[in-house]
């Protein structure tokens, strides 16, 4: 058809003249060959080592050398071929910008931004917990899904969020998929959105609850993050490099002041209990939500990226220096039996439930069209940030892996297994140990405890716990020796707490943005972002409502939060099916079919794990596993008049039931609601792939930019407007 005759919906945009494609040098094509066999070598190694201890090592480089090869030619296939990027064309933060949450920012900046607001507790907790399967699956499922899936996802959702105003997941659902489809996106979507933020806030809370070095050095980054926002927007506009040094400085003093406050007669001051700790975060997260993003958000996150990052790059330096062994088999037992004490089910689907965002994160969908579409500068950036950010947090959660895989499998088990197996007494654990195969006297559990100032180790499960202990003896195997064990201990603690707290300010302004964009279909007002009472109103319902399950499950350990926690894996992975579904939709409706499999593939192996996980976890006979086989057993034990773990009365015997029967409904729920999403789609795409021309979309019409990014990134940016 003739370009004459198309709807002027999808007239094409003007295109940006063609990026030069460079020959690869001879330099160039040796360095990448050496970075290739790298990897190889090393996954060689990974793969065929059986029955002997092999070195940590080779994670590290089979994990480095894929991520560089997937990021210099995979990540820019996608951009060139499917995406097309137009450096001419102004962004969102350039057209919208109010100085509240549309803002052009340095892509330094908010590349730390969108790392730390996505780098939450999955990566951490998760890679830990699969351990148990060996780490070998966990491995092949980080690097593999990351670059097939996880940083393909977030890249894609970014590019198409930044091209429609910033518009959030569920809204564009709605406005790409149809009525039927987008309204069951939007109540999905924002139902584990506040589920999500509930579980990152307790984890947060279960961090800092009585540590005074924690909750001081954490604090301390929001007047730190303020200065800096100051100095970067209004006293020194631009210098980023000088902002970095400042404030990098002033967090490393945090860190160290931390350990003095917590020595000293102040502790108690910045001693508080889960309760508080409530309140604390639910009033930052309203403030977090409601500032302008250069304030607050934004530096505070960037800030916390040099935490983080500068944390786990000493880590992998750790793993270099000491070449620790993995003692965890490369595949467990417990991969086909599917009868592990730490979480129950097999290797398919339960491993890529529970390791999530180390390797594709629904989570990360939400960050990729909330705040960070609203604040690049350039088309082009979207590589670096949405590809480069998720290979970030994928090393992060390798080197979670390997801190679990090199701690003894005994002590690995003693403080994983459900404390109802375990027993309370270094005795009973030791014993409940040796029946699962592997072997822990009670005087090396009780000296684990001790080398890191801890009353007991014992059942202390989640996986934060574990990776404490296992960063602290990679840590001391090198910088401080055994006496340090304790002190590295407490800092890793603490750096989790910060790692996790930055995700849930991000997410709650996320919410806000979701709300809005909800709220905005019924009265158009709501939906301005930057009208002020809508702001204040959407942002105090997001955090009244992860706040309310907070705080019953802070004060609750079968309440609120703790209630839904179950959901956590599977729903997260059902919010990255319908992001999915979107950019599959989008790449279809808008002439691109041939490059659809770049997120079709990644769209059908998430939609295998999470429906048969779901089906399992609604219909399984297995207690363990089954929600309904769960709730039949708790009702059978009431009456008979028993009480089983990890109840303790009759009363908590109920609460267990309704818990189980709450998780499983909702969980049949979200996969009926991500069901309609897909089926939607799927009626869009078949019309689309029959229409003659590209179907209409809802990209925003194309604008001139008036900004020059300056070849040094240092420099103010040239017409960008203060």
């Amino acid at each position: 058809m003739p370009t004459s005759a198309m709807p002027e919906s999808v007239l094409p945009a003007p295109e940006g003249p063609p990026r030069p494609h460079r020959r690869m040098t001879p330099r160039s094509i040796l360095l990448w060959t050496t970075v290739a066999l790298a990897g190889a070598v090393a996954w060689g190694v990974l793969a065929l080592a059986r029955g002997e201890k092999i070195s940590a090592v080779w994670l590290v480089v089979a994990a480095l050398g894929s991520y560089a090869i997937a990021y210099r030619f995979y990540s820019r296939f996608i951009v060139r071929r499917v995406l097309k990027p137009d450096d001419r064309r102004a962004t969102p933060a350039e057209r919208l910008e109010d100085g509240v949450d549309f803002q052009p920012t340095d892509r330094r900046v908010l590349l730390g931004h969108h790392f730390a607001a996505i780098a939450g507790a999955g990566p951490l907790v998760g890679p830990v917990l699969a351990a148990q399967m060996g780490y070998l699956p966990g491995t092949l499922w980080i690097v593999a899904g990351v670059i097939f899936a996880g940083a393909v996802q977030d890249l894609v959702v970014l590019f198409l969020s930044m091209r429609r105003d910033g518009k959030s997941l569920g809204q564009m659902a709605r406005d790409e998929i149809g009525r039927a489809g987008g309204a069951a996106a939007l109540v999905a979507v924002f139902a584990i959105m506040i589920i999500l933020l509930g579980v990152l806030a307790l984890v947060v809370v279960n961090a800092l609850a009585h540590s005074p070095w924690g909750t001081f050095s954490v604090a301390m980054t929001i007047p730190i993050a303020l200065f800096m926002g100051f100095w970067m927007h209004v006293i020194r506009p631009g210098r980023v490099v000088e902002t970095s040094l400042i404030g990098v400085a002033l967090l490393l003093l945090a860190i160290v002041g931390g350990s003095w406050i917590q020595n000293s007669a102040l502790a108690d001051t910045f001693t508080l209990s889960p309760t508080t700790l409530v309140f604390c975060l639910v009033g930052y997260g309203f403030v977090a939500s409601v500032l302008p993003v250069w304030m607050l958000l934004a530096p505070r996150d960037y800030l916390s990226t040099f935490m983080k990052i500068g944390t786990i790059a000493l880590l992998a330096v750790g793993v270099v220096v000491a070449a620790p062994v993995l003692r965890a088999d490369a595949v467990s037992d417990f991969a086909s039996s599917g009868a592990g004490p730490v979480f129950a089910g097999a290797l398919f689907p339960f491993l890529f439930i529970t390791i999530a965002c180390g390797a594709l994160s629904g989570f990360h969908a939400l960050v990729a069209s909330g705040t960070t579409p609203k604040l690049i500068q350039k088309e082009s950036q979207v590589r670096m940030i949405g590809y480069g950010a998720m290979l970030m947090e994928s090393f992060v959660a390798i080197m979670a892996l390997i801190a679990a895989a090199t701690l003894e499998p005994g002590l690995y088990y003693a403080m994983n297994a459900p404390a109802g197996f375990l027993g309370t007494t270094a005795q009973s654990a030791s014993h409940a140990v040796a029946s699962l195969g592997f072997t822990i006297s009670p005087d090396q559990l009780t000296h684990a405890a001790a080398s890191v100032e801890e009353q007991t180790l014992i059942a202390r499960s989640g996986g934060a716990p574990t990776l404490a202990v296992g960063m602290s003896e990679i840590f001391s195997g090198v910088f401080g020796g055994s006496a340090m064990k304790a002190f590295w201990y407490h800092f890793a603690i603490m750096f989790e707490a910060l790692f996790i707290l930055t995700t849930v300010d991000a997410g709650t302004r996320v919410g806000r943005f979701m709300l809005q964009d909800m709220l905005g279909n019924i009265w158009k007002p709501i939906g301005r972002v930057n009208w002020k009472p809508g702001i204040w109103l959407c942002s105090g319902i997001v955090v009244a409502a992860w706040g309310y399950f907070l705080y019953t499950g802070a004060t609750d350990p079968l309440g609120g939060i703790n209630q839904l926690f179950p959901l956590f894996g599977i729903a997260n992975q059902l919010l990255a099916a319908v992001a999915l579904t979107v950019c599959t939709t989008v790449l279809i409706k808008s002439g691109r079919l041939r490059f659809a499999w770049v997120t079709a593939i990644p769209l059908a192996w998430v939609v295998a794990i999470t429906f048969t996980a779901g089906w399992q976890k609604i219909f399984s006979g297995d207690p363990r596993v089954g929600f309904f086989a769960q709730r039949a057993r708790y009702a059978d034990g009431i009456d008979a008049g028993q009480v089983l773990s990890p109840a303790k009365n009759l009363d908590e015997m109920h609460t267990v039931v309704t818990n189980s029967t709450v998780d499983g409904v909702l969980i049949a729920l979200f996969l009926l609601l991500v069901a309609v999403v897909i089926g939607n789609a799927a009626v869009v795409c078949a019309r689309a792939m029959r229409s003659p021309w590209a179907l209409p979309t809802t990209e925003a019409p194309y604008v001139e930019s008036r900004i020059d990014v300056p070849e040094h990134a240092d420099e103010p940016l040239a017409g960008a407007r203060s």
